[in-house]
């Protein structure tokens, strides 16, 4: 009733409803009267029960308070999960080339997306090659179309595989005897895109294996073959070859520089009328040796493909992949005034020390005392990479078991007792004998001679070189198995030397031999002349 007190909620709501009954007034309007004119506690404790609802607003957006509603965020749906990778397939092939597969599941709830990724992956089979005479696996699959009649065609064809089709991946045979081809669809997985590639194809696209062996997978390998690695396993050698001219004017081979086995990436360029040589660890020349020069093209040398080029405007490189199986010296052919050779390579760390030094391999390494340089020769030398020269001893030096000493006076037959008159070969005839038979015939310098044992041994430096199937350096030692002075070389003078190479039969010793009545005699322009054409009585001797 009006104007009766309340002691609490309980009895006001019993109030409130009674008159919402009994009056019909407005159920919220009465209540907030009744409230607002009750006692301090309960107008607080409506406020605080009111607030929530005002703020958040009857409708969810527009606040009662005049506030912008908070944006409910909405959960983003993510990818799926792949499973483990199944197992390979056999391969497609089972020699040559061929490709298997393995695949995975995608597992996502209905809201998820698809998973990230393929669900199949191809690499190529590590397979050995075909027995020869084997039918291309391309080939197979057009034969298998042989005596098949076509569309719109009842006439039976023989079918070869024909690549000049613009998708190199459907299955493109020629008829045989005929001026057209028919596509039959795609090839198998694993079949080569073209014969002259390593890309196969997979499910109708030509794809490149990386490193790894995964088709269409971006792994590279890196200079030193290392799959996905940063070059940090091996060395750069870059150089370039600037050995002067001979200053007699003579064309001959010249040692440009060694490639030590396992090098990679490897690349010699000349821009000049000179001609490139190639020897292999055997010292047979394997491009462009003993004076005849080979057509441009791929060769097979080391283990590896090199590839030969020459151009009409004085262009020429070898190039080769690697990694090589065992050494490889390049050579040039001088005609002209050298412009420089650049080379470069890869070599693993582990190897580079072998580039370090341009020793010779016919220079033995003995200890040796030095009177200081003859005249005109040169102090260093081309060499494969930056090395700290090499010192030379002066005044005494320590000998080595092999080396009598070198203040020992000279010998004389009449001192032995066992030399005989020393025959010296002379006419057009014996030049043409020696000069086929030997292993290097080249104009040198006699610096110096020692006798070593029951041989003796001349320290010369080589000025130009008429024919050497072997490498040979600007300095090397002449070896003479007597102390005879047969043949008789005196130091300082120049001469014409036909020797031949000996290795024993432990390889422990590779050295110039200068036999018994070999040739040997003093260089003129006329002996020089008389030499120039002694190479066409050869048999060519050729080994590719």
């Amino acid at each position: 009733m009006p104007g009766a007190n309340f002691t609490g909620p309980f009895d006001a709501g019993l109030w409130r409803r009674g008159t919402e009954r009994d009056l019909g007034h407005d159920p919220i309007t009465s209540g907030a009267l009744s409230i607002w004119s009750g006692s301090p506690r309960m107008v607080l404790l409506f406020v605080w029960l009111t607030l929530p609802c005002a703020v958040q607003g009857t409708d969810g957006r527009t606040l009662g308070l005049g506030l912008s509603p908070r944006p409910r965020l909405k959960r983003q749906p993510g990818h799926g999960t792949w499973t483990h990778w199944g197992a390979w397939s056999a391969c497609s092939s089972t020699c040559g080339d061929g490709a298997s597969f393995r695949t995975r599941r995608c597992i996502r709830f209905p809201e998820e997306e698809m998973c990230k990724g393929k669900p199949r992956q191809y690499r190529v089979c590590e397979l050995d090659d075909c027995p020869p005479g084997s039918t291309p696996f391309r080939a197979m699959q057009c034969s298998l179309y042989n005596g098949k009649p076509i569309s719109g065609s009842q006439t039976p064809y023989q079918w070869v595989p024909f690549h000049g089709a613009p998708n190199l991946c459907d299955l493109n045979c020629l008829a045989v005897g005929h001026n057209f081809y028919y596509t039959f669809g795609r090839v198998l997985d694993g079949t080569r895109c073209n014969p002259d590639s390593r890309d196969l194809c997979i499910s109708g696209r030509c794809l490149k294996a990386g490193c790894d062996g995964i088709m269409g997978s971006d792994a590279q390998a890196d200079a030193c073959g290392v799959c996905n690695g940063k070059n940090e396993s091996c060395v750069f050698v870059q150089q370039v070859f600037r050995a002067a001219f001979p200053t007699s004017g003579f064309f001959g081979y010249k040692n440009v520089t060694r490639i030590p086995a396992g090098a990679r990436h490897i690349k010699v360029t000349d821009r000049s009328r000179n001609y490139l040589a190639l020897m292999n660890a055997n010292q047979r020349y394997v491009i462009n040796g003993d004076w005849a020069i080979d057509w441009p093209g791929v060769y097979e040398v080391a283990g590896t493909k090199v590839r030969y080029a020459r151009t009409a405007d004085v262009h020429e490189s070898f190039e080769a992949t690697g990694p090589t199986q065992e050494d490889l010296s390049v050579m040039v052919l001088f005609q002209e005034h050298n412009s420089g050779i650049e080379y470069q390579f890869w070599l693993p760390r582990e190897q580079f020390h072998h580039v370090q030094s341009d020793a010779s391999p016919l220079r033995q390494q003995q200890t040796r005392e030095v009177e200081g340089n003859p005249a005109g020769e040169p102090r260093h030398f081309p060499q494969a990479t930056t090395a700290p020269p090499v010192q030379k001893v002066r005044g005494a030096a320590k000998k080595t078991s092999q080396e009598a000493p070198l203040s020992a006076p000279a010998r004389t037959p009449n001192q032995l007792g066992k030399c005989r008159r020393c025959e010296t070969p002379k006419g057009k005839s014996q030049r043409i004998q020696h000069y086929c038979q030997s292993d290097f015939v080249f104009r040198a310098q006699i610096l110096a001679k020692h006798y070593i044992g029951l041989e003796t041994r001349y320290d010369v430096q080589v000025l130009h070189t008429y024919r050497n199937r072997f490498i040979i350096g600007r300095r090397e030692f002449i070896w003479v198995s007597n102390t005879c002075d047969c043949p008789l070389l005196v130091e300082r003078r120049e001469y014409v030397l036909m020797a031949r190479q000996h290795v024993n039969y432990e390889h422990t010793l590779n050295r110039i031999l200068l036999q018994r009545g070999s040739y040997a005699r003093p260089w003129s322009p006329r002996e020089d002349l008389q030499l120039r054409d002694v190479s066409k009585h050869c048999q060519p001797s050729r080994v590719l």
